[in-house]
């Protein structure tokens, strides 16, 4: 009896557990291999467009905030950086839910894309005029693609969870 009130208690937590576990670890060590190629993408940007725009209940803007100044102390930039880009993200995203009518997969997915790419904008852009941390462009475009693309997969997965959470209540 006990196992399945903490199972309820795990999903219904998941988004925030997730969102801080992402803002604490750094996967800075893995550029370290200068001669392996790795696409990045921002699975906290996924996570927090999906449910800000799903379920706005289980994402509040002070843990967004809060995940924000948590990973930019775990990387090592300034403060404020990575929480001005997810609340960009996650407010423009309250917006595009109280626009549609109709959710779709395919539609959230061609929106996300110049909302990513804007929140990573301003990312870089803070970065580099506020930091003696340098970053390109390039890196910018490349993060935006892969998290737009990766995109699908995390929607259904978040999706299917959401559902089984629903299922068990």
């Amino acid at each position: 009896m006990t196992f399945y009130k903490i199972k309820d208690v795990i999903l219904s937590f998941f988004p925030l557990l997730l969102l801080y576990f992402l803002s604490f670890s750094s996967f800075e060590t893995l550029k370290e291999f200068s001669n392996l190629i790795i696409f990045s993408f921002n699975l906290q940007m996924i996570l927090i467009y999906f449910y800000v725009l799903k379920y706005p209940d289980m994402l509040g803007y002070g843990h967004i905030f809060i995940a924000g100044i948590i990973n930019d102390t775990a990387i090592g930039i300034p403060l404020g950086t990575s929480s001005l880009s997810y609340l960009i993200l996650s407010f423009i995203t309250t917006y595009i839910r109280n626009a549609t009518i109709r959710s779709k997969m395919t539609a959230e997915w061609v929106i996300f894309l110049p909302i990513v790419f804007l929140s990573n904008l301003i990312y870089f852009i803070v970065i580099n005029s506020f930091s003696n941390l340098s970053f390109y462009y390039v890196e910018l475009l490349r993060n935006s693609f892969f998290t737009f693309l990766f995109f699908p997969f995390f929607y259904y997965f978040f999706s299917f969870l959401s559902k089984l959470n629903k299922k068990e209540k």
